[in-house]
């Protein structure tokens, strides 16, 4: 074999494994999935109230590319939750991704603003939330996040580190 015929050879080969590449895509699952980032601030204070913040960002993949609702369908798929309470902090609402080509598998990074809150305290203490009591500077806040695709499949759940939100 003559040497054209040996760089035809590897530039068919790589042109078919460029090809092939291009048509398959990720081997993503159905069921989204979430991966923590990072925080941009790890402590915020409480006070005033809403003016202070940490952007969340995650990764996410998703196999069929069900992320989001279209403009005209109510609802939210991001969901937030104090572990200081186990109640439900925030929920945040990703547009829908269109469609690309005939594999709809999609990743991402998603971008999320948080409002700081208010500090809580021990119950047995009596001290309403909001305050700012010698005996404790600060709270240790974290928040556990999920995603729900348009097809009802819940996302693992990640939690965030600890952001110290000052009391004071």
């Amino acid at each position: 074999m003559n040497l054209k015929h040996k760089i035809s050879l590897i530039i068919l080969v790589f042109s078919v494994l460029g090809i092939y590449s291009c048509i398959n895509s990720p081997d993503y699952s159905d069921k989204p999935t979430l991966e923590f980032v990072s925080l941009s601030n790890l402590q915020m204070s409480q006070r005033p109230l809403n003016s202070d913040t940490t952007i969340v960002s995650l990764k996410f993949t998703d196999g069929d590319g069900d992320i989001g609702f279209s403009t005209d369908i109510p609802g939210e798929n991001i969901f937030i939750i104090d572990d200081r309470t186990g109640e439900f902090y925030d929920r945040f609402r990703v547009p829908a991704i269109p469609e690309q080509g005939a594999n709809n598998g999609v990743s991402g990074t998603i971008n999320m603003v948080v409002l700081n809150t208010c500090c809580i305290f021990p119950p047995q203490d009596s001290i309403p939330a909001c305050e700012s009591p010698a005996q404790y500077p600060d709270n240790d806040l974290t928040f556990t996040i999920y995603m729900v695709d348009r097809a009802g499949n819940k996302s693992n759940e990640v939690k965030t580190p600890v952001i110290k939100l000052k009391c004071n």
